[in-house]
Order: C-alpha cells, then sequence, then structure tokens
C-alpha cells in the first residue's frame, strides 16, 4: 500500500489484498454421503449450526448415526477454489425411511450455504436427492416446512399429510429376536368361561323392570378441521408454530 505525497489518493497493492472466494459453478457440484467423507463432519456440523445453532458435539453426534441404510446425510460439495483442498460443503440434507411406507423418504434439515442462497443451489440440492432416492427404488419423497412453501411448490411438490420417519434401520424388532425371549408363565390359574345359559337362569326378576335409558345425544355438529392450503394448515410442530407437509411422487 502507498501513499502519494501531497495527495490523498490511496493505492492498495493488488498482490496483498484477499482474494475473494469465488461462487462455485453449479455444474461442478456433486452429493455425497456424509459417512463416506468423514473429513468434512466438522464443515458438515459448521454450515446446519449456521441455520439451526446447536452444541458441535451434539451435531456431529447426530452427523455421526449417517449410514447407508438410513438415515444418511446428504452434502452438496463444491471443488475447493485451490488445487489439493478438500471441497466445500454447500448444502445438506437429511434422509430417513418412513413408517409402513417402504417406498418412500422423509426428507429433514435442508439447509445451503447463506452466501449462495437464491442462486440455484437449493434446487440443485433437492433435484439431487431426487436421483439418489430414485435410484435406490424410492418412488415418494415427505417433508416439512415453515415457509418456503412455495419454492417446494415451483420444484413440484404438494400438500400433503404427516408420516412417520424411522430413527432406525429396523422398523419392528425380528421374529428371531422376539423368539429369544422366553416367555413368562401366568401366576394365576386359567379361568373357565362362565355360562351364559345358567347365568340367565338362576337371574329371577325382582320387582318391576327398570325404565329404559335416555336416548344418546346428537353427534356433535361441529365442522372438520380445514385441511391445508398455502396459507393455512392445521399442522403444527413441537413449538407451536404452523408447519407444512408436502410430499412429491418421483
Amino acid at each position: 500500500m502507498t501513499l502519494s505525497r501531497g495527495s490523498t489518493e490511496l493505492t492498495l497493492d493488488p498482490a496483498l489484498q484477499p482474494e475473494e472466494t469465488p461462487t462455485p459453478s453449479l455444474a461442478e457440484l456433486t452429493l455425497e454421503p456424509v459417512h463416506r467423507r468423514p473429513e468434512l463432519l466438522d464443515a458438515c456440523a459448521d454450515l446446519i449450526n449456521e441455520q439451526w445453532p446447536r452444541s458441535h458435539a451434539s451435531r456431529l453426534h447426530s452427523l455421526g448415526q449417517s449410514s447407508d441404510n438410513f438415515p444418511l446425510c446428504l452434502m452438496l460439495l463444491s471443488p475447493h477454489p485451490v488445487p489439493g483442498k478438500a471441497p466445500i460443503v454447500v448444502g445438506h440434507a437429511r434422509l430417513s425411511r418412513v413408517l409402513d411406507r417402504p417406498q418412500s423418504l422423509l426428507v429433514e434439515t435442508v439447509v445451503v450455504a447463506r452466501a449462495l442462497r437464491g442462486r440455484g443451489f437449493g434446487r440443485c440440492l433437492m433435484e439431487g436427492l431426487e436421483v439418489f432416492a430414485q435410484a435406490r427404488g424410492f418412488r415418494r419423497l415427505h417433508l416439512t416446512t415453515h415457509d418456503q412453501l412455495h419454492f417446494y411448490a415451483h420444484l413440484g411438490y404438494r400438500l400433503g399429510e404427516p408420516v412417520q420417519g424411522l430413527v432406525f434401520t429396523s422398523q419392528r424388532l425380528p421374529a428371531a429376536l422376539l423368539s429369544a425371549f422366553p416367555r413368562v408363565p401366568s401366576p394365576w390359574p386359567p379361568s373357565k368361561t362362565p355360562s351364559l345359559t345358567a347365568q340367565a337362569a338362576s337371574r329371577a326378576p325382582r320387582g318391576p323392570s327398570l325404565p329404559p335409558p335416555p336416548p344418546l345425544p346428537k353427534p356433535s355438529t361441529a365442522s372438520p378441521p380445514a385441511p391445508q392450503s398455502l396459507l393455512e394448515t392445521q399442522y403444527h410442530d413441537l413449538r407451536g408454530r404452523p408447519i407444512f407437509w408436502m410430499q412429491k411422487d418421483i
């Protein structure tokens, strides 16, 4: 940096200025499971915590559960501008199996780096998820959102019903495991089924018959809860905030 005498002109030496990180090219992006790139765990945790703050250790523990058997965490990666360095994590999404829906996946924790939002990276991430899921035999994606309904609607998602994501790979305990537990015998002897005819014969009428019971109240005419729309929903998250369920056939 030089400052000429008698002048307020300031000249900066270009060689000493920090270089701006170029915007990644969408054509160079790749999608990889986080458990196959353990060296990027910290960067992925930082990206998610930028949107949803949480302890770093807790976030790493959650990412460490990713596996090919689901739940599975995917990273959107961009090549580093410096050759030889690890790629940059620019996006993330988590995929989980859905209870009683073997051909469905639940998409969660969708996030793109703040500096890259509004440039097509979110669309690239979601389209990559579809290709990833289709290649593994899945036919429907489910997700929730608070304020990105129109973004997902432009990607082909429509309003849907709530589903339950599976934290573990197996939905139910296998029969072999259940059979390993011995059956505990009941401490009570088996009871005999009473004879209904004998009971009816032993009961003689005692006095006048009782009056008939009052009629049942008419069913309530209250209207059912309003269905979802792009402006209103009947569903809420654990904090009581309105939440929209959406789905897409792929």
